[in-house]
């Protein structure tokens, strides 16, 4: 396959190249910073430099075209403010969705966050209101397009402890807890080559079930 990844230089894209290059699908890295074009190149990616801020729809089509799959991992990140959540979060899903279909590409495989577009339990903050806020209107976007083969992929609290193949894969809601990011991206793959699993949304956790047997059964 070949699969572009929105957000090419983030924790979990980065590990999802190294799996998808590892098995010997094409994979490119969509990155802002042509600074970390390297980091791209040897997690087994090709960088491709587009800003999703600042780009157009003919623009990032061009980047897709050809590609068998797109997986929206980009975020505005931590540190930045509830400005950038909406720019990044919302309006940079919608765009690559635009250009996803423009270049006919259907699958389309967006990282989320459990929690979107609910409204916040309080105190949480300005920030993490944006964030939600703009997680849950890039999902709305999402199911309104019939045009597209959407999943949306719900990860609870992501650590960087080793991956354990075991998870929890459901409908939401399935509570909260936490998921490794080598595991989000293992489960990542896994739904790429499960193309009947689509126009769903998915909370993911860690838990008891090894990740092919936890997406054959959503078949």
């Amino acid at each position: 396959m070949d699969i572009a990844i929105a957000g090419g230089h983030g924790q979990i894209a980065l590990r999802l190249s190294r799996l998808l290059a590892a098995r010997g699908d094409t994979v490119r890295g969509i990155i802002r910073n042509p600074d970390h074009a390297a980091d791209v190149r040897e997690a087994g990616a090709e960088p491709v430099v587009c800003d999703l801020e600042a780009a157009d729809t003919d623009t990032v089509a061009a980047r897709l075209a050809g590609a068998d799959a797109v997986v929206f991992a980009a975020g505005a990140g931590p540190g930045s403010g509830a400005a950038r959540k909406d720019t990044v979060d919302r309006a940079a899903s919608v765009l690559v969705a635009d250009a996803a279909e423009s270049a006919g590409v259907r699958r389309f495989v967006q990282i989320s966050a459990m929690g979107a577009g609910e409204k916040p339990a309080p105190g949480r903050g300005e920030v993490w209101e944006a964030y939600i806020r703009a997680k849950g209107e890039a999902e709305d976007d999402l199911k309104g397009r019939d045009a597209l083969d959407w999943l949306i992929l719900r990860p609870g609290r992501l650590t960087d402890d080793p991956g354990t193949g075991l998870v929890r894969l459901e409908e939401p809601p399935i509570g909260h807890g936490p998921v490794t990011r080598d595991d989000v991206a293992a489960v990542i793959a896994a739904l790429l080559d499960a193309p009947g699993v689509r126009r769903r949304t998915l909370d993911l956790l860690n838990g008891g079930t090894p990740i092919g047997d936890a997406v054959a059964s959503l078949g």
